[in-house]
């Protein structure tokens, strides 16, 4: 079993802002692979796709590791077949990287998740959301303006595909794919 978790904030005011880079993916996979509405359980909301597990926290951000330590407990899922998906300040915007493990870089998300696994070695995909022009909260909480609008769709289908190589490779192979092909952001 595999674990892909997006990470976001509930609400309708969280639902188009650059903190919910994370669910934004995890909703286009689910649409795109016709998996219906989510379940609710692990104090989130959750596909199931064949051997795969997409989950969305509704812990609030700074929260996300009481869900998913919940499911990778539930279905004792190896730290290395978890995927975190999150926003990134230190990325251009629309640029991807992934990473097979690491600190959380200062992101509450993955500090929590990581805090909560007790472990570094848990891959994530990070997506650039560009640096705070001034107020951090106010920037990561705030909607998409409308030139990034416009870039949103192929970034989370390129973030999309990003999973798939994630999926269909080894750690090392996938972070070569998605690496190289996102040098330069959208």
């Amino acid at each position: 079993m595999r674990l892909i978790a997006g990470l976001g904030n509930p609400g309708e005011q969280y639902a188009f802002t650059r903190h919910n880079m994370g669910w934004l993916c995890v909703d286009f996979l689910a649409v795109n692979n016709d998996l219906g509405r989510p379940q609710e359980k692990f104090h989130g909301e959750f596909w199931k796709w064949n051997d795969v597990i997409l989950l969305k926290p509704l812990t609030f951000m700074n929260s996300s590791g009481i869900s998913v330590s919940e499911a990778v407990n539930f279905y004792k899922i190896d730290f290395s077949d978890i995927l975190i998906i999150y926003d990134d300040m230190a990325l251009p915007f629309g640029k991807l990287r992934m990473r097979a493990q690491g600190s959380a870089g200062g992101h509450n998300g993955l500090i929590s998740i990581l805090g909560a696994l007790g472990d570094l070695h848990v891959p994530r995909l990070r997506i650039g959301i560009g640096k705070a022009p001034s107020s951090m909260i106010n920037y990561v909480l705030g909607h998409f303006n409308p030139d990034e609008r416009e870039k949103l769709p192929e970034i989370i289908k390129q973030a999309g595909e990003a999973v798939t190589a994630w999926l269909n490779n080894d750690i090392q192979k996938a972070m070569t794919i998605v690496n190289a092909e996102h040098e330069q952001p959208i």
